[in-house]
C-alpha cells in the first residue's frame, strides 16, 4: 500500500472516530464494539453467518456439514453466543429425537452484510495479499538461512 492510501485510510477512521466528541465517547459503547469484534473476527462466527446467509434455515448437522472441520463443542458454544447477542434464532420442535434448526435475525442479517465488504475487499486486494506473503516467506527463508550470530547482528 502507498504511503498516501495509508494516510487516507488512517484518515477514514479518524473522521469515523471524531463523529462522536471526545465528551459523548460512550466506553459501555467502545467496550460493546471491541467484544463484537473479538466474536465475529472469531473464523466459526463468520462460518455460521457465511452458511445461514446462503442456506436459510438449518438443521445443527446440516449447519456442521457445511461449515466443515467445526466440532459439536465449539459449534454449539459459537452458536449458544450468536444466539445471547441476538444473532441468530433457534428453534426447537417436540419431536422425537429432537430437532432444533437456526436462522439468522434480521440483526445477524445486517451483521453479515456489513462484513460483506471484508469479502470484497478480500476478493479486490488478493493479489496483492498473496505476493506480500509470498514476499514475506522469502525474506523470512534468508533470513532464517544466515548464522545466529550474523542475525543478530541486525
Amino acid at each position: 500500500m502507498s504511503p498516501a492510501n495509508k494516510r487516507r485510510g488512517a484518515l477514514s477512521v479518524k473522521r469515523a472516530r471524531q463523529r462522536v466528541s471526545p465528551e459523548q465517547d460512550d466506553p459501555e459503547l467502545e467496550a460493546l464494539v471491541r467484544e463484537i469484534i473479538g466474536r465475529v473476527a472469531d473464523k466459526w462466527t463468520m462460518l455460521v453467518l457465511e452458511a445461514l446467509a446462503e442456506h436459510g434455515r438449518l438443521r445443527f448437522t446440516r449447519l456442521g456439514k457445511l461449515i466443515g472441520g467445526v466440532s459439536q463443542k465449539m459449534l454449539t458454544k459459537t452458536l449458544r453466543q450468536m444466539e445471547a447477542d441476538g444473532l441468530v434464532s433457534r428453534t426447537v420442535f417436540p419431536v422425537i429425537p429432537p430437532r432444533v434448526e437456526y436462522e439468522l435475525t434480521k440483526l445477524g442479517n445486517s451483521l453479515g452484510e456489513a462484513f460483506c465488504g471484508v469479502w470484497i475487499w478480500a476478493e479486490k486486494h488478493r493479489e496483492a495479499i498473496m505476493q506480500a506473503r509470498k514476499s514475506f516467506q522469502e525474506r523470512g527463508r534468508v533470513a532464517s538461512t544466515r548464522p545466529l550470530s550474523l542475525a543478530l547482528r541486525r
